[in-house]
């Protein structure tokens, strides 16, 4: 018997959404048959059925972003900018694809022709995150249609509601059922699905410890693809900022937007020693009036809950234990409410603690650490076995290029939060962070693989070496 599924809204504990887990292998073959027929559909036709999906969920902005904000518990005004990034994905990965994925034809030799094009793997496995539940399936979904390819959607546990949402507004713009297909579950699901002989690969938004034991569970498949999207340690780096308002407001804006709850977060905010303070009183200040409430408060708040109780108990206990440890906490980690998982923006200067836990803290914990000059912080900023995101706030352009060539990470700004990459470039990490199948604008390039094709008109060919002479052949035969 099919286990039941609860989401609850986490601001305020009510019932959302109730349903079953689904079967994998039911949902397999679904999309294992439907898949030619949308493969053999023109490009046009795929191209222009996602461009109604885009229309589609445009004309429902409003009641898909109160889905999402009251599903995840964030505002719903950055529910409502997730929802305008699943409408433009569209046509950014129409672009990507021709882009990244275009027929070329060149001459070859003896007036061949070379012809390289690109084909759909067939069935991909799309796991999605609940921290941005429909913009981040949806950039893995929207390339991999417009390739070809069908996808199996397993939406995070804790934000089902809105993966049955999503899934249903591919139908209604034509998509058809086969070519993607919701499938609701827990962990044991997604483990079950990830591991069905059925599938030609798997796309995957997550944690560092979940996307560890996929690449582990397809260590003997080769052929099938992987794409790995997962979290980040990530440095902000602030040095002889002019601006120290600014590099303030860029502090906060990393480290707490979303709750925390953002691969691309900043975790570690990385100083200069004796110069440091004035900047720790700015952000003090902003983080003082930051409005922590539920999605539709009035005023608007900065940031809501995290997902659910368990994730904040988790974001405590190791907030106690860096204290534990030495930390000093300049901003407590506090539950607004005993039984809701709303918390306070937290800063805990950290320089002092040994052998610092290398782990995502996957919500609104930023650690100061302070450092004696930019070597120092350079190799502060490297010291992690993640590689999403790095930002340097402050210093010259030359500073810069020296922070830009020696940081290992994916995403390296200047001046600017280390989250909120741009659709119209790569997205993607190294180390814990991915698999080096960077997504966003690069998306096409996991969801088709390039046939590369000798062609002629006719046949053509002569064997000029290693054949015996035709007449001490014949000689040869007389003989015999």
């Amino acid at each position: 018997m099919a286990a039941t599924l609860i989401s609850t809204e986490p601001a305020t504990g009510a019932a959302l959404w109730t349903g079953e887990e689904g079967d994998p292998e039911a949902a397999v073959a679904a999309a294992r048959a439907a898949w030619a027929g949308w493969a053999s559909r023109p490009l046009a036709f795929r191209v222009e059925t996602l461009r109604r999906f885009a229309n589609l969920v445009r004309s429902r902005l409003e009641p898909f972003a109160d889905l999402v904000a009251r599903e995840t518990g964030k505002p719903l005004w950055e529910a409502r900018t997730e929802v305008e990034a699943v409408v433009g994905k569209v046509d950014i990965s129409v672009s990507a694809y021709a882009d990244r994925t275009p027929q070329r034809r060149l001459e070859g030799a003896l007036g061949a022709r070379v012809a390289v094009r690109h084909k759909p793997h067939g069935v991909l496995a799309v796991l999605g995150p609940y921290n941005f539940p429909a913009h981040l399936p949806n950039g893995h979904i929207v390339p991999a249609l417009i390739a070809g390819n069908a996808i199996v959607f397993k939406p995070s546990e804790k934000t089902p509601a809105v993966g049955e949402y999503l899934t249903g507004l591919y139908h209604e713009a034509g998509v058809p059922e086969g070519v993607v297909r919701c499938l609701q579950g827990g962990p044991a699901v997604g483990k079950a699905l990830a591991g069905h002989p059925g599938l030609d690969g798997l796309l995957f938004t997550g944690s560092a410890r979940a996307g560890v034991a996929l690449h582990r569970q397809f260590a003997e498949a080769p052929h099938k693809i992987l794409a790995l999207e997962m979290g980040g340690n990530n440095p902000l780096v602030v040095w002889h900022a002019r601006d120290l308002h600014a590099a303030a407001a860029i502090a906060v804006q990393s480290a707490y937007l979303s709750a925390g709850q953002r691969c691309t977060a900043a975790r570690r905010l990385i100083v200069e020693e004796g110069r440091h303070q004035e900047l720790v009183d700015m952000i003090l200040k902003l983080v003082d009036r930051l409005i922590v409430d539920h999605p539709h408060a009035s005023p608007a708040p900065f940031m809501g809950p995290v997902i659910d109780n368990e994730a904040a108990d988790q974001l405590q206990d190791a907030f106690l234990d860096l204290t534990g440890k030495g930390g000093r906490a300049i901003r407590r980690l506090d539950r607004v409410a005993n039984d809701r998982p709303f918390l306070t923006p937290a800063l805990i200067d950290v320089t002092e603690v040994e052998k610092r836990s290398d782990e995502e803290m996957f919500g609104p914990v930023l650690q100061l650490i302070r450092v004696a000059d930019f070597d120092a912080a350079l190799a502060e900023a490297n010291a992690t076995r993640y590689g999403l995101a790095a930002s340097l706030v402050g210093g010259s352009p030359e500073l810069y290029d020296r922070f830009w060539a020696n940081l290992r990470a994916g995403v390296i700004n200047w001046n600017k939060p280390t989250n909120g990459a741009p659709s119209t470039a790569p997205f993607g990490g190294i180390g814990l962070s991915g698999n080096h199948r960077p997504s966003a604008y690069y998306a096409a390039d996991y969801c088709a693989y390039p046939v590369t094709s000798s062609e002629a008109e006719a046949p053509r060919a002569t064997i000029g070496v290693g054949l015996a002479d035709p007449a001490a052949a014949s000689a040869e035969n007389l003989e015999g």
